[in-house]
């Protein structure tokens, strides 16, 4: 099966940027749609990005529209979040996950389409 490890987080001031990583650490990546998702304290798991296997098609959660950018590297067999102009509330553990296809709209459920879950990184956005 395939099993993913997130990894890149840390600490950072607002208006900073952090690229995170995920690797596969069994089989490959190319036949797989990648999401990150994140999630904080007391909150509910938000799907963040998502990019195709290919990596033609990429969609992103109006959160981190503009600001986050998705990519693949499939000869590294990597996913990456490039975080740019991060904000206090980015703050979260950040996972990725696999699916066959980027669902079409960020809604409620939509993380029910991935598995093979990441053990998750934190990315703390403070002053």
């Amino acid at each position: 099966q395939l099993q993913l490890v997130e990894s890149g987080g840390g600490l950072v001031q607002p208006g900073g940027s952090l690229r995170l990583s995920c690797a596969a650490s069994k089989f490959t990546l190319d036949y797989h749609a990648i999401g990150w998702f994140r999630q904080a304290p007391g909150k509910e798991r938000e799907g963040v990005s998502c990019i195709s296997s290919s990596g033609g098609t990429t969609t992103y959660a109006d959160s981190v529209k503009g600001r986050f950018t998705i990519s693949r590297d499939n000869a590294k067999n990597t996913v990456y979040l490039q975080m740019n102009s991060l904000k206090p509330e980015d703050t979260a553990v950040y996972y990725c996950a696999a699916t066959t296809a980027c669902p079409r709209y960020y809604s409620a459920g939509y993380y029910l389409a991935f598995g093979s879950w990441g053990q998750g990184t934190q990315v703390t956005v403070s002053s």
